[in-house]
């Protein structure tokens, strides 16, 4: 079932919407001239204009289209409104956007995939993040492990979750652990499991993620802050598809794919003996690395959209960014990456005045950047540099 059926009838931006939930992975279907006697298709979001919306009403009714192809909600896009604004309607089965004048037609276009596509990662324009991800989605197909490198903050998670998402393990579990947050003994017990009364507190067995992600695929996030110790024994583990539960005496075979990310040079820890070279090579079958944000200006406004509609708890909430404001962002060089992107993206949330966002609402940590602002805010947190 296609995510979205886009009317193309007096809709000048549907064309571009279209094009960009494509290059996203997001199945949708344009008509030129879509009428109620069309074909019941499916689909979670029948799109069009507010004229073809009116004009819809005339014909038969607007919800009476809808339920012609089977769409389970309608948005609606007025792209000759003088203000912004989103309402709803028939407890929120029909949306409809008031573009407003401030907006221009590829930032509105952005925003309406950013309201559609629900795949949980952002748009990306960067050729090089979209060659990474059209890479990613063949690896995916193979059912081998990746090792995803990459700096704090620049997805990682999120490369091996469309990993997991488009494999053939999709329909399985995502068990993600961080290695770095938890002490080394009770990480052999999650990962492993253990029986009951394996050790002082061990009141009941537990099977462990490992076993858990049988059928499925296991992220060892930051697997490069791991002992020594627990290395040997997880190397025994993929090598063999086996775990020995603590304070079992035999092993339970397990059918998962392995996933792993780091920050670190992996090379130079494997060199200064920090990293088993053996485990690195069986996990690092295919390498993915991950991108800084400034190397990638181009996705920022895409990004920063993307979290202004996740971070809100309802549609008509959602708040766009007035150009000062994203020229403030795409100034900045993003040391903690989409991590401290999605931070800054909450704080304008809470002090932005209206729907708008202007750049007096972007605060960013003084302790991020080497830059010097002259205003201090909110205690750690400084505004953006003012920009006409």
């Amino acid at each position: 079932m296609p995510r979205a059926i886009i009317d193309a009838a007096q809709f000048a931006l549907a064309g571009k919407i279209l094009q960009l939930l494509q290059e996203h992975s997001v199945e949708a279907i344009e008509y030129a001239d879509f009428d109620t006697s069309q074909k019941r298709t499916g689909t979670d979001f029948l799109v069009l204009s507010q004229d073809r919306a009116e004009t819809l009403a005339k014909d038969g009714g607007l919800i009476e289209a809808a339920k012609a192809i089977g769409a389970r909600s309608v948005l609606v896009i007025n792209e000759n409104a003088t203000e912004y604004s989103i309402t709803t309607e028939l407890g929120g089965k029909i949306a409809i956007v008031a573009l407003g004048n401030q907006i221009t037609d590829e930032y509105a276009a952005l925003f309406i995939v950013a309201l559609l596509h629900g795949t949980g990662r952002a748009i990306v324009r960067n050729s090089n993040v979209v060659r990474l991800f059209d890479m990613a989605a063949r690896v995916a197909q193979a059912d081998v492990s990746v090792f995803i490198n990459g700096p704090t903050g620049s997805g990682k998670e999120v490369m091996a979750k469309y990993i997991h998402a488009r494999s053939t393990r999709s329909a399985g579990e995502f068990v993600a652990i961080n290695c770095a947050a938890i002490p080394e003994n009770m990480l052999e017990a999650m990962l492993f499991g253990h029986t009951k009364g394996a050790f002082t507190g061990a009141a009941a067995a537990n099977v462990g993620l490992i076993r858990a992600a049988d059928g499925g695929t296991l992220l060892l996030d930051e697997i490069s802050e791991m002992s020594m110790t627990l290395q040997a024994k997880l190397l025994r583990a993929i090598q063999e598809m086996a775990v020995t539960p603590l304070g079992g005496n035999r092993q339970i075979d397990v059918d998962i794919r392995v996933l792993a990310t780091s920050n670190r040079n992996m090379q130079q820890e494997c060199s200064a003996g920090r990293f088993r070279e053996d485990l690195f090579y069986r996990l690092n079958v295919f390498p993915v690395a991950t991108m800084p944000l400034s190397e990638r200006p181009d996705d920022i406004l895409p990004i920063a959209q993307e979290f202004l509609v996740r971070h809100v708890r309802d549609v008509t909430d959602v708040a766009y960014l007035a150009p000062c404001a994203i020229r403030a962002l795409e100034a900045y060089d993003w040391p903690g990456n989409i991590r401290e992107l999605e931070n800054v993206m909450q704080r304008a949330l809470v002090l932005k005045s209206g729907p708008c966002i202007t750049e007096d609402a972007i605060m960013i940590d003084q302790f991020s950047t080497q830059f010097s602002y002259p205003q201090a805010a909110m205690g750690q947190a400084v505004a953006a540099p003012h920009k006409t």
